[in-house]
């Protein structure tokens, strides 16, 4: 598999919140939408998922390709401040606008917004479900397909029975795929109970406490499915913490290095694979097409795949130290 390496450079650029201005001269790709290189407005989900951080710089990387300058901002988890994100790249008449919704039914009226601004929006990673506002592509990990992989690593984990939680972040749409996947593959089995569901926040702090909480609940618990990595990672500490690594399996959501590391040393059961240098390619690959008046598919799904011990022991960014 192939993770995207950040620099530190390309790190800081996005966490200052620097703002790249639209070129003098003609677009760097043949056919380019004006004589002034397309500017492309982002605001993700949080900065504080690492996942996030590679989605924009592979998108900076790709539009780089085609001439294209980026202004990348962190949503922060806050649908308020990603509206108010939107506004601003209406204000700077951006060329178009590439979204991971803060909230997937709060974000219909940012999407509008820029609608009627002219602007054309994409979303990456999580889906609007607001009945309002056109996307034009929507590209993310087949989060379905990711849920039904996790259900199956929890039933790989305690033997096809037992007792079950999810850490859940019932927010964004990628969440309720994975979820929806999931449920279906392990409510097919009588002997697996889902005993507890809560809210983690998508971070380590809340998915830790919420963990404490089921645990006081159900401490003959067998396994936890977390929404992602950082989810996961706070779940470790709980279940660590209350002295149970030996009785309960943890699935995680990513493959970021940190969960990678944790597989590896056997604190996390198995985590499932996302491609967020895909992600972030291809939806600016995608804006390139709608701006060069190229068709462009409405949804493009990237599959997954399941990151267990084996994998870890043979994965050389481990192996180097990454």
């Amino acid at each position: 598999m192939r993770l995207l390496g950040l620099t530190t450079a390309v790190l800081a650029l996005f966490i200052s919140g620097c703002e790249a201005q639209r070129a003098d001269g003609p677009a760097g790709s043949a056919g380019g939408p004006s004589e002034a290189a397309a500017v492309i407005g982002v605001s993700v989900l949080t900065f504080a998922n690492p996942f996030f951080h590679e989605i924009a710089a592979a998108v900076t990387e790709e539009a780089a390709t085609h001439g294209y300058s980026v202004i990348v901002a962190d949503g922060e988890n806050d649908p308020v401040k990603q509206d108010q994100q939107v506004d601003d790249f209406i204000t700077k008449q951006v060329d178009a606008i590439i979204l991971c919704p803060c909230d997937s039914r709060a974000v219909g009226a940012s999407i509008v917004k820029a609608n009627r601004a002219g602007i054309p929006v994409f979303t990456a990673d999580i889906a609007s479900l607001a009945d309002q506002g056109e996307v034009v592509c929507h590209v993310a990990t087949d989060n379905y397909g990711g849920g039904k992989a996790a259900g199956e690593a929890v039933i790989e984990a305690i033997g096809g029975k037992g007792k079950v939680a999810v850490i859940d972040f019932p927010m964004v749409e990628s969440v309720i795929q994975r979820t929806t996947g999931f449920h279906e593959v392990v409510d097919k089995l009588p002997e697996i109970n889902v005993a507890a569901t809560l809210p983690g926040g998508g971070e380590k702090r809340q998915s830790s406490e919420a963990a404490e909480d089921i645990l006081q609940t159900h401490p003959d618990l067998n396994a936890f499915f977390c929404i992602n990595d950082p989810s996961a990672l706070g779940v470790i500490t709980a279940v660590e913490k209350a002295g149970k690594s030996a009785q309960i399996k943890i699935i995680g959501f990513d493959a970021q290095p940190e969960a990678r590391r944790a597989v590896a040393e056997g604190r996390l059961y198995a985590t499932i694979v996302q491609y967020p240098d895909k992600i972030g390619r291809t939806v600016a690959d995608a804006v390139h097409k709608h701006l060069t008046g190229q068709e462009v598919e409405a949804e493009i799904l990237i599959p997954v795949s399941i990151y267990r011990k084996a994998d870890a022991d043979n994965d050389p960014t481990l192996k180097s130290g990454d």
